[in-house]
């Protein structure tokens, strides 16, 4: 299997989790960015061939999809990945520290 079929199967896992709808050829349009968009996120998918132990970030990762995210009208990003491999099916997601925060108050909100 090719690396695009890795993203692609994340991608549309990502977006069927999320309610949300894949972007076909995200990197290839000027003005459709990030690969699964909802009605409040930007969302960049990073997944590998392979099943590893470790997942690299990169900043330019993030930097990129906040620009995104902005253009696009979007009030929130977050990159989403896992460790690879075709069995890997859980999702890890990177949002910023306000969301967090956010996401922290409302949990705490409920009990």
């Amino acid at each position: 299997m090719n690396t695009r079929k890795y993203s692609k199967a994340q991608e549309s896992k990502v977006a069927k989790n999320l309610k949300g709808r894949r972007q076909p050829n995200s990197g290839a349009t000027a003005f459709s960015k990030g690969d699964v968009k909802t009605k409040h996120f930007c969302i960049e998918c990073k997944t590998a061939t392979t099943e590893k132990q470790s997942m690299s970030i990169k900043r330019d990762w993030i930097d990129k999809l906040k620009e995104e995210a902005f253009a696009m009208g979007k009030p929130h990003w977050a990159v989403a990945f896992n460790f690879g491999g075709l069995n890997n099916s859980e999702n890890f997601y990177i949002i910023d520290e306000a969301l967090f925060k956010q996401l922290q108050t409302y949990l705490e909100e409920e009990n």
